[in-house]
């Protein structure tokens, strides 16, 4: 515990934007501010603190990361802001700009010290946590203890990238490739395990590049092998996996061993050989069709979501024609379609033939057709079987109980709440609207 310990209840208010990476340090920031005996209030509300973990991947996300940081200076101007994450460590000038208060900037290498920062009683006036992210070489040990309001819990085991691919910025918010250790990713599951969550999604920045940098050097497939071994009761799910990180071993893995759930979730970005090329991404459009081809073989009923970026500089008709047809003719689940969007200091914001904004929101808007139709598709091939679904909670609108099966087919059915967090056998049954109703076998 720090000797900084806050001689009054601090009212701390954090809200978080971007990705399953950022959703599990924030788990571990609330559980330190619980743990120090702080009072976790909405972000709506007047607080003593507002810690906001930013998004940059996007500049609609750097717009709402800028938002949310006007917005707290609205709600309390004599509060204490904290702003974290990639948008404060890529974009840290554009945040003192904001405004002149009580603000702390902790980028993303300082993150463990976080609370620290966050609960001192010492005068925060415009304080820089930050250093050179790219050369950090441990990952942050931000334990945590549960999700609040979630039945599945996220597991970070890497952080960093060192592929650079034109288009992004991730690489200079996060830094280089860096690993959790096998030894605390398996206690921090244990501490799950005590709080009885029943399912984890393993996550990172590029988390086939896991135990690559650790000594002795291991590998994804070791560490999910053991977690899965060592907590049978528990379903584990992986995050986004690049294409040429599927190895065999884990296919058969996971069509092995039943608590590894069959989805994958793998980025294409882009059908077109040229324009991957562009992008500094490393496989054809052919060898993605190929893997996809390989998972279905081997796992028929997997479920495999794609990431699409849309309009990158230079994608003219031809190279998105030859992205939809590719995608419209594979056995995929369902598409995650961005719109591509020019980030300072990547390759690609420098790139000319910039695709229009309109004729953007054009192709998007089919990709995201085909994206319904995708899932309608393999929604209807599962009606009929039987699947053992997490069940969720029952808020939404039919006020029945949600979950999803090992293929994670989002499913409502009548339950109780007392079912919630359990695991169920449920027939599905229907198909009405693109949604999935079921029953209790």
């Amino acid at each position: 515990m720090s000797d900084e310990q806050p001689s009054k209840k601090m009212k701390v208010a954090l809200t978080t934007l971007g990705c399953k990476v950022n959703q599990f340090e924030s788990a571990s920031f609330l559980s330190g501010l619980e743990e120090r005996g702080a009072e976790i209030v909405p972000f709506s509300h007047k607080a003593d603190v507002y810690i906001i973990n930013t998004c940059a991947v996007t500049a609609k996300a750097g717009a709402q990361s800028r938002q949310m940081i006007r917005r707290a200076l609205k709600l309390n101007p004599d509060a204490r802001l904290v702003v974290t994450g990639c948008y404060s460590q890529v974009a840290s000038q554009d945040v003192l700009e904001i405004g002149d208060w009580s603000l702390c900037i902790v980028g993303n290498g300082y993150k463990h010290r976080l609370v620290d920062i966050a609960l001192s009683e010492k005068q925060c006036d415009l304080e820089m946590h930050m250093g050179d992210i790219g050369s950090q070489k441990a990952i942050c040990q931000l334990p945590v203890q549960r999700f609040p309001g979630r039945t599945r819990a996220f597991l970070k085991i890497q952080d960093g990238c060192n592929n650079f691919c034109t288009y992004c910025i991730v690489p200079y918010a996060r830094g280089r490739s860096r690993s959790l250790s096998e030894e605390a990713a398996l206690e921090q599951i244990s501490v799950f395990a005590d709080h009885n969550y029943r399912e984890i999604v393993i996550t990172g920045i590029h988390v086939g590049m896991y135990g690559l940098d650790l000594s002795p050097p291991t590998d994804l497939f070791a560490f999910i092998n053991k977690a899965t071994a060592a907590f049978p009761h528990i379903r584990f799910r992986l995050s986004s996996l690049e294409p040429g990180e599927v190895q065999d071993e884990l296919l058969d893995l996971m069509a092995d061993r039943p608590n590894f759930m069959p989805h994958f979730h793998i980025p294409l970005q882009s059908g077109d050989n040229r324009i991957l090329q562009e992008m500094h991404r490393r496989y054809k459009s052919e060898d993605f069709a190929d893997l996809v081809g390989k998972i279905i073989k081997k796992i028929p009923h997997a479920a495999i979501g794609v990431d699409v970026l849309c309009g990158f500089p230079g994608e003219d008709e031809e190279a998105f024609s030859t992205t939809f047809s590719l995608l419209e003719g594979l056995p995929v689940t369902y598409l995650h379609v961005f719109p591509y969007s020019k980030r300072p200091g990547t390759i690609a914001a420098g790139m000319s033939r910039h695709v229009p904004g309109k004729m953007k929101e054009e192709r998007v808007a089919l990709l995201r057709a085909l994206d319904k139709k995708k899932k309608v598709d393999f929604y209807r091939q599962h009606i009929g079987t039987s699947h053992l679904v997490l069940a969720e909670n029952k808020k939404n609108r039919f006020k029945l109980m949600r979950g999803f099966t090992e293929n994670y087919i989002p499913v409502y059915f009548q339950a109780t709440e007392s079912m919630t967090n359990q695991i169920i056998e449920i027939s599905l049954e229907r198909l009405e609207d693109g949604i999935v109703f079921g029953k209790i076998k």
